[in-house]
C-alpha cells in the first residue's frame, strides 16, 4: 500500500507561523536580510577582520550568500557562524504562539512542575524548569545537553505521532502498542516472540492505525527514502537506531529507539503514543522550521541558562 499522502498546510496557518517566525527572529535577532545586507556595507572593510560582520560582507562580495527564504538565512546568518544562542531567544519561542508550527504557547499547557497545574509536571517557562524537565511519573529529562536528537523536547516539537495522520486522540493502549510494550519491558530481545508478534506489526498496515505500514517510509539507513534513517525491517536494523549513517561521519551510533526494558524512554514507544506539539499541529508543518532549528543549536551548544 503506497504512503498516506502529507495533509495539505492551511494557508491561514502557514502565514501565521510565518508572521510569528518574523516577529520572533526581528525581536530577538534584531536584523532582518534586507538591513543586515545594507548595514554589512556599510560597515565594508571597515569592520575587524575577526568579526562575523567582516566575515559576512567578504561572504556578500564574493557572491557566497544566496539566500532565499526564513530558513536559509538562518543558517547562513546563524547556524554557518556558530552563533551562540542565548536562552532569551528560548524563553521567547516559548512564550510565543505558533512558534514551532500553529497552535498556541508551550507555556499556556507547560508553566509550573505541579502537575494539578501543568500537563506532565513540566514548566517551560524558565530555563530550569526546562532542564529539570517532566517531574509527574515517570518522570524524566525533556534535555540531554549536547544531543539534540537524543532530547525529548526536540523531538515533540519535530516528530509527528506515528503512523503520520493518526488523530490526537487515537488510543495509546491498542494490542499492537502493547505488544510493542511489553516487548521492550521484558528486555527487547531477539527471540521467537519477536520474529512471530513484534516484527510483523512494522508490515501490517492496519497495525497502528492511519492504514499506513511503518516499513513504508522506514526502511533503510538513507534519507530519503527512509525517514530519519531508521530501518524497522530486521531486528539489528531496529537496535541500529535513527540518525546512524549521519551521526557516523562524526563517530557516533545512532540513537537508540528501543532502550530495552524502559518502553517509557524509548523513542519507538513514544512515537507510537506522543503527539506533536502544541496540540492540533498540522502534520504536514515541515520539522525543520528556523525556531526549532535554533532550539537544536541551542541543545547542541549546552542547553546554557544564559
Amino acid at each position: 500500500m503506497t504512503p498516506m499522502p502529507r495533509p495539505r498546510r492551511r494557508i491561514q496557518g502557514r502565514s501565521l507561523l510565518k508572521a510569528s517566525f518574523a516577529a520572533v527572529c526581528c525581536a530577538v535577532l534584531g536584523l532582518a536580510w534586507g538591513s543586515a545586507n545594507a548595514w554589512a556595507q556599510d560597515a565594508g572593510d571597515g569592520a575587524p577582520a575577526g568579526s562575523i560582520t567582516h566575515q559576512m560582507y567578504l561572504d556578500m562580495k564574493l557572491g557566497k550568500l544566496n539566500i532565499h527564504g526564513d530558513n536559509a538565512v538562518i543558517d547562513a546568518l546563524v547556524l554557518q557562524r556558530d552563533i551562540p544562542i542565548s536562552y532569551d531567544y528560548i524563553s521567547t519561542l516559548m512564550r510565543t504562539p505558533n512558534a514551532f508550527g500553529e497552535g498556541p504557547a508551550c507555556i499556556v499547557c507547560h508553566s509550573s512542575n505541579d502537575p494539578a497545574k501543568s500537563y506532565r509536571g513540566l514548566d517551560l517557562s524558565t530555563c530550569e524548569g526546562i532542564l529539570r524537565g517532566a517531574t509527574e511519573k515517570p518522570a524524566r529529562p525533556i534535555i540531554q545537553a549536547g544531543d539534540p536528537h537524543a532530547s525529548l523536547l526536540v523531538r515533540m516539537v519535530r516528530n509527528n505521532r506515528m503512523p503520520l495522520g493518526v488523530p490526537f486522540f487515537e488510543p495509546v493502549d491498542s494490542d499492537a502498542i502493547l505488544k510493542i510494550k511489553d516487548w521492550i519491558n521484558a528486555g527487547a530481545k531477539n527471540d521467537e516472540d519477536f520474529a512471530k508478534t513484534v516484527l510483523p506489526l512494522f508490515t501490517d498496515p492496519n497495525a497502528f492505525g492511519a492504514e499506513t505500514a511503518c516499513v513504508e517510509c522506514h526502511k533503510s539507513f538513507r534519507d530519503p527514502p527512509s525517514f530519519n534513517e531508521l530501518n524497522l525491517t530486521s531486528y539489528e536494523a531496529i537496535m541500529t537506531g535513527a540518525f546512524s549513517k549521519t551521526r557516523g561521519k562524526v563517530g557516533k551510533p545512532g540513537v537508540p529507539v528501543v532502550i530495552p526494558f524502559n518502553a517509557e524512554d524509548s523513542p519507538l514507544y513514544q512515537r507510537l503514543t506522543k503527539n506533536r506539539m502544541p496540540p492540533g499541529v498540522d502534520p504536514g508543518s515541515p520539522n525543520d522550521h528556523p525556531n526549532t532549528l535554533l532550539l537544536m543549536r541551542w541543545v547542541e551548544q549546552g542547553a546554557w541558562c544564559k
